[in-house]
């Protein structure tokens, strides 16, 4: 084995790691908003797509604000620091939250079963875990690119 290829394997390593980490920080963001989501929208006695549709707007707001505080906190600029987290977690937020409100609907009995079913909350871990997973390789290209937290790395 030459020395060049054990460099890219360990870069290779760090890489999966950032994107470990920024889809750590996605999921964070998102697992609080599709929570409060579900939570808010079964209570209330939503249907299936306004419960949805508040989960997605509340992930996206959590999602860009976990991002935008530590950027803002760096002294940078409101409009600034909205553009960052705009730049480094749309695509990510996205993917998971296809993935995780997917797998929500096709779960049979989900959506339908109420904040005290553990169906309900199982359903949503397994969706929020798979959505991680899908997520990761989405984030890993990103950073490698230049793009998504790699964006964000540049004010911590």
């Amino acid at each position: 084995m030459d020395h060049h290829t054990g460099v890219e394997q360990q870069d290779g390593r760090a890489l999966t790691r950032s994107a470990i980490s920024a889809t750590a920080h996605c999921l964070t963001g998102c697992a609080i908003g599709e929570v409060l989501g579900m939570v808010i929208g079964t209570a209330l006695g939503w249907g299936n797509l306004a419960t949805i549709v508040l989960a997605i707007a509340l992930a996206f707001l959590f999602g860009y604000s976990l991002t935008i505080l530590p950027v803002l906190r760096a002294g940078v600029g409101l409009g600034a620091a909205i553009g960052v987290a705009f730049a480094a977690d749309t695509l990510s937020i996205t993917v998971m939250e296809i993935v995780d409100n997917l797998l929500m609907v096709l779960i049979p009995g989900a959506m339908e079963a109420g904040l005290t079913s553990w169906l309900f909350w199982a359903s949503l871990a397994v969706a929020l875990a798979v959505a991680f997973v899908l997520t990761v390789p989405v984030n890993r290209a990103l950073i490698r690119r230049g793009k998504g937290h790699a964006v964000v790395h540049q004010y911590h």
